[in-house]
């Protein structure tokens, strides 16, 4: 099969790195597989494999997410089997794809708990096919955009990173933050986008008591991330809130935290989460679509009501105030969920799987 993934730009956030992992995993399975790009560059450019075809749209960068220049006319000359649609922006052309080549399958992704643009939604009723990356997504799909149960599949995200080896690394990197054995490091990586909710996670710790001992580590950049160093500036928190910056990959930080704390109320299923629980992180997480499916709920993550920064920090504390045994029985089966669950090499069988169907119907 010819298979082609559009994107419009690979930035440095979950769904981008999902689209590569993908790409480069249909080309090693054999499979003709083309990345084409609205916009060049990209911080994840330079991890696409070389047997992956790259075409980009515009001939500079415009720092237009929307526009794609000669779509159609790109696409007719690849002449792909089947086209997989990834983000808001490649999703919201779907529709007008699979009008305009109807023998081709044309698969679209519902990978955010956002209320969808008009066009994206439409797209939702023309093309052949929709992968949600969670069951709750894949109910929003039905109870709220009408789709029948036929058209959705529910393929996971996959674990995009290993994690990282041991004690070595751990000890480094929380020497390098002035963090002590004792400290409890409570982690976040995500891109500084006003949707991730960085603002309320340094909110809910500012509030923790005086006597923990405990640091807030962000990974990642974005447009969000000035106000947030500002808040911390103010709230006169830098000695204890770091700001780590972008990371190709973020698999040592896992190993060097204690808890995993996510505050977005837009997810469709977190790709940070399942990389922290294959670590053996504890979760503690506001609810939004999707969120309850990267741990096993009230028992390696907990799911806290959007705005109840009191039992947030409530079960912060308590696992932070947990046994040694406890804590390690708990990272061993947050390691076997989120390993078994979101196997990369299953994840690739069912999308190759689906799209041998799809390819097979045409």
């Amino acid at each position: 099969m010819k298979i082609l993934i559009v994107q419009d730009r690979l930035r440095s956030g979950g769904t981008e790195r999902q689209s590569i992992l993908l790409a480069n995993a249909f080309a090693a399975a054999g499979h003709p597989t083309t990345l084409l790009t609205f916009r060049p560059g990209g911080a994840l450019a330079s991890t696409v494999a070389a047997n992956v075809s790259r075409s980009v749209l515009q001939p500079f960068d415009t720092r237009l997410d929307w526009f794609a220049p000669k779509l159609y006319q790109g696409i007719a000359t690849n002449g792909p089997d089947l086209i997989l649609c990834m983000g808001r922006m490649a999703n919201c052309y779907a529709g007008g794809l699979q009008e305009r080549f109807p023998s081709t399958a044309v698969i679209a992704t519902m990978r955010t708990g956002k209320i969808l643009p008009r066009l994206y939604h439409r797209s939702l009723g023309i093309v052949r096919h929709v992968v949600a990356n969670s069951h709750e997504a894949s109910a929003t799909l039905s109870e709220r955009y009408g789709l029948p149960p036929e058209r959705i599949s529910v393929i996971h995200n996959s674990l995009v990173f290993p994690p990282a080896p041991g004690t070595d690394v751990r000890a480094q990197l929380r020497a390098a933050q002035n963090a002590t054995a004792q400290t409890v490091v409570l982690l976040c990586v995500a891109m500084f986008r006003p949707e991730k909710n960085q603002r309320e996670l340094i909110e809910i710790a500012a509030q923790l008591p005086a006597a923990l001992d405990w640091q807030l580590w962000l990974g990642g950049d974005g447009p969000a991330r000035a106000k947030c160093e500002k808040l911390v500036a103010k709230k006169s928190l830098s000695a204890r809130v770091k700001f780590l910056g972008w990371q190709r990959d973020p698999a040592p930080l896992y190993a060097a935290a204690d808890l995993a704390a996510h505050a977005s109320s837009s997810e469709a299923l977190s790709n940070f989460l399942i990389e922290a629980q294959a670590s053996g992180l504890p979760v503690v997480a506001y609810n939004a679509q999707g969120i309850s499916e990267c741990f096993v709920p009230g028992d390696t993550g907990f799911v806290i009501a959007r705005d109840d920064r009191t039992a947030f920090r409530q079960k912060i504390i308590e696992l932070a105030q947990a046994g040694e045994a406890a804590k390690a029985a708990r990272a061993g089966r947050a390691r076997t969920y989120a390993r078994s669950t979101f196997d990369h090499d299953q994840q690739v069988a069912r999308y190759l799987d689906l799209f041998a169907n799809m390819y097979n119907r045409s």
